[in-house]
């Protein structure tokens, strides 16, 4: 199943987070600007936009998304751009919901 046509399960019953590995072949199903931070914790994309009024429809997309999947990003938000951060808090890592809700991220965004 395609990442993002899965949903997010509770974190706490998850057990531990990803393996280096297993984040290497998670991140080869996202769109290629999805970066993993060094310490393997976290996955971020900075998403651009014509105008503020893109930037914000796109925020309310991925807070609807995020409320559905009850798996939240980090954003950080400016005029023409959004930068996206995933990371599962709860195991101090990444966990295949990040994955999952960064595919779903991938398929609200409409190029400018």
């Amino acid at each position: 199943m395609e990442l993002e046509q899965k949903h997010c399960i509770p974190c706490e019953g998850i057990g531990k987070s990803l393996d280096p590995e297993t984040v290497k072949v998670s991140k080869a199903e996202l769109h290629d600007d999805w970066q993993v931070s060094k310490d393997n914790k976290a996955i971020s994309r900075d998403f651009k936009f014509k105008n503020y009024y893109q930037t914000m429809a796109f925020v309310n997309a991925i807070a609807w998304m995020a409320h559905r999947e009850n798996h939240h990003p980090d954003l950080e938000v400016g005029y023409n751009h959004c930068l996206v951060r995933y990371s599962t808090h709860a195991l101090n890592g990444l966990s295949e919901n990040d994955f999952i809700c960064a595919a779903k991220v991938d398929c609200l965004f409409q190029p400018v």
